[in-house]
């Protein structure tokens, strides 16, 4: 095929114009934009909810009936259930590999099995959990509008959006839903011998519409229809609730008042201090978030002529910024990588060659391109990364093969036959240094953990490439090179001369220092391995000593900062409130600190609070938006102004939890201890010596456990009244949640939004001890108050209730100074300390969650990758070799890369993360391609010296010959391979972090391990034919003697 294309150009021009062609309208048309990857979840949620539950109830009446219902299911990983007050979640992690969606079908069929469930609960929910792909919002604000004319716009807004041509999902935030609130007082129940349940299917019969069947006439087919639903309060207002015997008519609004308005719980959403109502808008499938994004502030502009006066329409929590200053980040990076890349070539190569082995970089890039929606691959941080990271490995093949045709050149061959000899004689070391390359990035695909997906994206991006540039090196580069002349020097232009004498100055150094070199080396090769091993265990010290701190996954600052409240369970909305109100004044006093005096510019941008966010009056948040991080004072970095915010805010007094958060891509908390034993006491004294111990930790903060009281309660306990009328707990139970927490007659569907409609006492009847006391409770006999048929014992339970594989558990989380702290020396120190403390309580285990848990799995399945890789580059070296002794001469450079890559974290400052270690097992793959070249060259030298030479001299001399004659292929290919990766490595943006420090791992450790090729693999072969002239002398003497 080498050979066919090399002679039929303008086939290989077609392939090669193919190739772009596809990928770029697959990249334009089929690859959507966002600034994470999005990937499918393996966990499923069951929800039931159970109006006026404690959670100790929605525990044993929803949760224990669900868990027994599904944990013998084939690929349940783990169980897990958080009960509160109204209901109960109950979540199913699927095993590793197992099918979610075939899971998700078994769980719904045995949870629809249950019929055990209370009477008043709702239809379980079961659903695969999904990732919402939020791009932005729009906040509406205003200072003189009602909540319900601010809702009312809200929904104008959301319908509007939703017709805009490439928006399909948007969602109301920040506002209540609707209720329709039918109040009764007691006595007007009384008064007309009425009770709640007998007014609700009153008005559940009243309000609907039924049809009757059809009437077949001559004139055809005539339905026969009765339209009755009701959908405001007149409507409601005007049906009929009783006849009476005089005749009257008794409406409902004789005896209720219709409130038609809002859920009862308390909500309030502030932007930049006046009430608001967000409008989110998301990404959905093959949607740009840049496209979405730009519709939605098209659409912002569009209306500021149009909006009423007061109120205010501004776009907020813009994701698409980011998308694009993130990506056009690491676009020119990129850039700045090729040109640096061609620069060199163009140095080394003629540059006719130099071109033809560049254009095998766009033409591998729009390879990858084509096949990346096959994989589900979207534009992102992590892909573009991954082809910076693969942009000086695309053009390795490419360089060994053009070098080796240039080689031919000047031998005065034909450009033909010099392309398809020079492409053929390196065809094998190629295509297996490629192969050995996928390989090491191959196990990265299955790194687990909550962050395994994301890293996942890396492979799939950097083998289509390599795959693609393997493609172009054998069956596109030869048809160009062909038409490649060496120019006589007379005729030579002054670039050309230029490079001629760069060339042979090249060509200088390495007969002057580096034959030399080498030639001591392998003199003294024991020496020589000797002290490489010493710097390798030198390097290995830098990590025990401390030198170089590992820290799982580093500290991503986000552009936004959110400070989240959680109150005692029972705290009243208002005093929930006041303190929100708080820390959006301090939010406030830290905008106006870093106001421009000239300008009026702040780097706190805008400003939203929410107080009783999720119908929990307990729960508070504050957010606010800053100016990217590129475009503030470096020294003002998002954990400097949350800190200070931090102080502004202070202690607030009674509060169960204040946590601030300012980072990307989060995953679990950096230390998560989860306690379990069926003793729930137990479990309560342990958490709280878990929190003294950490305490005891500078470096720790925010020390939260999960068992948290709950609302005050009061028990409900029977009378012998009680038993001698014929009640029941559940009778008496049902009659209180009817008047107090009221019936649900029915669901209104009026334009988008779901209305419900309730019957109950009117609030003021609902607000004290006395009111539950005196309530009415209906019996066979008539109407007694509840004191007499009941005692109301007061106590408090907890406001959760969390269970793990249908065990109750309690978790201890932490944040920590990640600058300061060696979280793999914490976590040996908690283990410990928990070895101890569960040794005290019988019954009772524990374990590392959060980070320490994906630390735990992905080292679990980086080993087992590391295993695979070293298997797979040893099987694609001895194939080729025929041997299975050079393949470990090969590999034998593969642990001394590390020296590269942990000088280069040193030299960086930079501490080793995950990334690091996949920027190792990447490195493990590549390092091998230049020893390959080298011994393949080796190989073939040898048998041709050994017609004229022993074989101790033939290989002797052979290395010699390979070092000097492979020394610019593997110079170039790992100079290449630094500088594509040299721009990210000084990138100053701080969401690039976090990859840098595998650029640093794979950077440094491939132009450290061009020096260990170069002088190692040599020694190596010297050391490796000592053995056998060692092993062979014995066997000879043995002959001499017997002969």
């Amino acid at each position: 095929m080498i050979a066919w294309f090399a002679r039929n150009h303008v086939a290989a021009n077609l392939l090669m114009v193919t190739i772009v062609l596809a990928g770029l309208m697959s990249l334009n048309f089929r690859i959507p934009l966002e600034i994470f990857p999005s990937f499918e979840s393996d966990t499923i949620s069951v929800s039931v909810s159970l109006n006026g539950a404690t959670p100790e109830d929605a525990e044993l009446s929803l949760a224990t009936r669900i868990e027994d219902a599904v944990s013998d299911l084939e690929g349940v990983k783990e169980l897990s259930s958080r009960s509160v007050e109204g209901g109960t979640t109950v979540t199913i992690e699927a095993e590793k590999g197992y099918d979610a969606r075939e899971l998700l079908a078994d769980v719904k069929a045995r949870v629809d099995e249950i019929n055990s469930f209370p009477d008043d609960a709702e239809k379980p929910v079961v659903a695969l959990a999904t990732r919402v792909r939020e791009v932005i919002s729009v906040a509406l604000s205003s200072d003189n509008l009602t909540e319900k004319e601010l809702r009312s716009y809200a929904e104008k807004v959301r319908d509007d959006l939703l017709r805009l041509p490439n928006i399909t999902q948007v969602e109301l935030d920040g506002v209540r839903d609707y209720e329709i609130s039918v109040e009764i007082a007691q006595d007007n129940l009384r008064e007309y011998n009425l009770t709640l349940s007998e007014v609700a299917d009153k008005i559940a019969n009243s309000s609907l519409d039924l049809s009757a069947g059809s009437l077949d006439t001559d004139g055809g087919e005539i339905l026969i229809r009765s339209k009755g639903q009701a959908y405001n309060r007149d409507q409601f207002e005007s049906m009929v609730i009783k006849n009476n015997a005089d005749g009257s008519v008794l409406y409902l609004r004789d005896i209720a008042t219709v409130n038609d308005g809002f859920e009862e719980s308390a909500m309030r959403s502030r932007f930049n201090g006046s009430l608001s109502a967000m409008i989110d808008v998301y990404r959905v499938g093959q949607q740009s978030a840049i496209t979405v994004a730009d519709e939605v502030k098209d659409y912002v502009a569009e209306q500021q002529a149009l909006l009423p006066n007061g109120l205010k329409m501004s776009f907020w929590d813009d994701d698409s910024e980011i998308v694009k200053s993130r990506l056009e980040t690491l676009i020119v990076n990129a850039c700045q990588g090729g040109v640096l890349v061609l620069l060199l070539l163009t140095l080394f190569l003629r540059p006719s060659i130099a071109f033809w082995v560049f254009i095998g970089i766009p033409v591998s890039f729009m390879g990858a391109f084509l096949v990346m929606p096959l994989f589900g691959i979207t534009l992102n941080i992590i892909s573009l990364f991954g082809f910076i990271l693969v942009l000086g490995l695309v053009v390795d093949d490419a360089i060994v093969t053009g070098e080796n045709v240039y080689t031919h050149l000047k031998t005065s061959e034909s450009g033909l036959e010099a392309a398809i000899r020079g492409t053929q004689e390196v065809s094998v070391p190629v295509t297996f240094g490629i192969l050995t390359t996928i390989a090491a990035f191959l196990p990265i695909a299955f790194v687990e953990g909550d962050r395994g997906p994301i890293f996942a994206q890396l492979p799939f991006i950097v083998i289509p490439v390599l795959l693609f540039s393997l493609i172009e090196s054998k069956w596109v580069l030869p048809a160009h090179l062909k038409h490649v002349r060496i120019r006589k020097h007379q005729s030579e232009g002054r670039f050309a001369r230029f490079q001629r004498r760069f060339a042979d100055g090249f060509e200088s150094f390495i007969l002057r220092y580096y034959h030399p070199l080498l030639a001591v080396a392998l003199k003294n090769r024991l020496t020589t391995l000797m002290l490489f091993i010493a710097v390798l265990m030198l390097s290995l010290a830098m990590i025990f000593s401390g030198w170089t701190r590992f820290v799982f996954f580093p500290r991503v600052q986000s552009d936004t900062a959110v400070a989240t409240l959680t109150m005692p369970a029972g705290t009243p909305f208002e005093v929930t409130d006041r303190v929100v109100v708080k820390m959006v004044e301090a939010a406030r006093k830290l905008k106006a600190d870093y106001s421009d005096e000239e300008t009026g510019e702040s780097v706190v941008q805008n400003i939203f609070s929410a107080s009783g966010r999720g119908g929990s009056a307990e729960n508070g948040m504050v957010r606010f938006e800053l100016t990217p991080a590129e475009d503030r004072d470096p020294a003002l970095t998002t954990t400097r102004l949350v800190q200070e915010w931090r102080q502004m805010i202070g202690t607030v007094p009674g509060a169960e939890s204040l946590t601030y958060r300012a980072e990307l891509g989060r995953g679990g908390d950096p230390v998560d201890i989860r306690m379990s034993s069926s003793n729930v006491a137990d479990l309560s004294a342990m958490a709280d010596q878990v929190k003294a111990h950490l305490k005891t930790y500078p470096t720790l903060f925010e020390i939260v456990d999960n068992l948290s009281d709950g609302k005050e309660e009061l028990q409900v306990e029977l009378t012998q009244q009680a038993y001698a009328l014929g009640l029941t707990r559940g009778d008496i139970i049902r009659q209180v949640r009817q008047n107090f927490f009221g019936i649900e007659v029915q669901r209104v569907q009026r334009g988008s939004d779901e209305v419900s409609v309730y019957v109950r006492l009117p609030k003021d009847e609902r607000q004290a001890i006395s009111n539950l006391r005196n309530i009415q409770i209906e019996t066979d006999a008539g109407f007694v108050p509840l004191n007499e048929v009941a005692y109301l014992v007061p106590s408090r339970g907890a406001s959760a209730i969390y269970r793990i594989n249908q065990q109750r558990t309690v978790s201890v989380t932490a944040d920590l100074d990640k600058t300061t702290t060696n979280t793999t020396v914490l976590q040996r120190h908690l283990a410990e300390f928990m070895d101890g403390l569960v040794s005290q309580y019988p019954g009772s285990s524990y374990t590392l969650e959060g980070e320490a848990r994906e630390q735990q799995e992905s080292f679990s399945s980086l080993i087992i990758g590391l295993v695979f890789v070293f298997f797979a580059i040893y099987a694609l070296l001895a194939i080729p070799f025929k041997s299975y002794a050079q393949p470990l001469i090969v590999m034998s450079v593969i642990p001394f890369g590390a020296i590269g890559a942990l000088a280069g974290h040193w030299l960086m400052r930079m501490d080793l993360t995950i990334m690091s270690l996949l920027g190792l097992l990447a490195l493990v793959g590549v390092i091998v391609n230049d020893s390959l070249v080298l011994v393949e060259y080796s190989n073939r030298r040898q048998q041709e010296l050994s017609k004229t030479m022993s074989a101790f001299e033939a290989v002797e001399e052979a290395v010699k010959t390979a070092g000097v004659a492979r020394f610019r292929p593997v110079a170039l290919t790992s100079m290449t391979t630094f500088l594509g990766l040299m721009p990210l490595l000084f990138e100053k943006a701080v969401q690039a972090q976090f990859l840098i420090p595998m650029a640093v791992s794979l950077g440094f450790g491939i132009l450290f391990g061009t020096l260990i090729t170069l002088i190692m693999v040599p020694v190596n072969i010297m050391l490796l034919e000592d053995a056998k002239r060692f092993f062979r002398k014995p066997v000879e003497e043995q002959v001499t003697v017997s002969s």
